[in-house]
């Protein structure tokens, strides 16, 4: 029998030792950290890999572009002539790099942005004013950005012992933006939350809002000033914040393209902390990745939390991949990545591969399988219950 995604214990049978107390200090430092109310500070690191795709996708099933057409002519949106800049753009398709087919959905505009005129941004640390609130957040961009670049829009959401300069630093968010060719916005959270994002139960809708329009204010602030493809938008989150991203992909499912969840999940419906998904207007693709049976960190079970949304995308009919470990609330152990890219680039690649106008439901690993060359770990597969568990030794856990 499963465990509740979250067995919260009362506050007497908590004990804060230095240990559950510590921030996970391995190669990625990701985790909940609950730093308040005796939580401690957990961590993980996000999947990478290899990859090349082994065959080429049904175009009528994904909405995809001809193959004779894209041999005629350059994709629009490729970033560079020269494939030693970009390894992955030229290591098979990419999808968000081509022409959406003839009459496929595409996203939206950005939404207005609430503060009236963005302020002029800047590779780094910006502030910027979200519904009448102060926020700050790190934006990425290519150090060698060329002005045709049309470019995807990652946003990290770090973990509760996190910020948005280590996930920066920890996750090699700038060597990634540099190799793969992406804009990376890493918001900071609040002060006025136990769980820094607004994903349990206890958190207003009002509040829950107020973060899904910091999201639509940095998108419209991102996209009015780079050359940001509207159709490769993507929310990834860690711990915490992917018990956030998993709200985003509801909240926001209009705009984003794909999600990334890293040890988060959902809640089940009446029980439990964290809000239970409900089913949003469009299906949004998702990589769901976890430390196997015993990914816990003091009060949450995210081995739980992750099925449950599993189990919620399956039953809406949403494409996701599973990735499951056996590291517990720790380092996954990535593989060695492709030369020239980050240790991560299993992640960017899965953005990258599953622009907005694919067919609800679809996804280029349908047809050619999770690229083979592209860095995905052994253990992840398509669907549910589809991932081997990883064997094997483990850093230690980070909760």
């Amino acid at each position: 029998m499963q465990p509740s995604a979250l067995n919260v214990k009362p506050c007497s049978q908590l004990q804060t030792t230095p240990s559950t107390r510590r921030s996970w200090g391995g190669a990625f430092g990701f985790g909940l950290g609950l730093s308040l109310l005796f939580i401690g500070s957990c961590g993980l690191q996000p999947a990478s890999a290899p990859g090349a795709e082994t065959e080429a996708a049904d175009t009528a099933a994904l909405h995809l572009t001809d193959p004779a057409a894209e041999s005629a002519a350059p994709a629009t949106g490729e970033t560079s002539s020269d494939p030693a800049a970009s390894p992955t753009l030229f290591s098979s398709p990419i999808y968000c790099n081509e022409a959406p087919p003839a009459g496929a959905k595409v996203a939206p505009a950005p939404p207005k942005y609430t503060g009236g005129t963005c302020p002029k941004l800047v590779s780094g640390k910006n502030a910027i004013k979200s519904t009448g609130h102060d926020r700050t957040f790190l934006l990425v961009i290519p150090k060698d950005l060329k002005s045709d670049e049309l470019l995807p829009v990652v946003f990290l959401w770090h973990w509760l012992g996190g910020s948005a300069d280590s996930f920066l630093r920890k996750g090699e968010v700038q060597a990634a933006a540099d190799s793969q060719r992406f804009i990376a916005v890493l918001p900071e959270s609040k002060s006025d939350m136990i769980f820094r994002w607004p994903f349990n139960v206890g958190d207003s809708a009002a509040r829950q809002e107020e973060e899904f329009k910091f999201f639509d204010d940095m998108l419209s602030c991102v996209s009015e000033q780079f050359k940001a493809n509207s159709n490769c938008v993507s929310s990834v989150g860690v711990s915490a914040g992917a018990l956030f991203t998993s709200q985003l992909a509801q909240g926001r499912a209009q705009y984003l393209a794909s999600a990334i969840s890293l040890s988060g999940g959902v809640g089940e419906e009446g029980s439990g902390v964290v809000k239970p998904w409900k089913t949003p207007a469009r299906k949004v693709p998702m990589m769901v990745l976890w430390g196997g049976p015993f990914d816990w960190c003091v009060v949450i079970n995210f081995n739980t939390a992750s099925l449950t949304l599993e189990t919620a995308l399956a039953k809406d009919g949403n494409f996701f991949i599973e990735c499951v470990h056996n590291c517990k609330h720790g380092e996954p152990p990535m593989d060695t990545p492709p030369p020239g890219l980050s240790k991560y680039s299993s992640l960017w690649r899965f953005v990258f591969d599953h622009p907005y106008w694919l067919a609800p439901g679809a996804s280029p690993y349908k047809t050619s399988g999770i690229p083979s060359g592209a860095g995905f770990p052994a253990w992840c597969g398509i669907g549910k219950g589809s991932a081997r568990m990883r064997t094997g030794m483990c850093p230690a856990a980070g909760c």
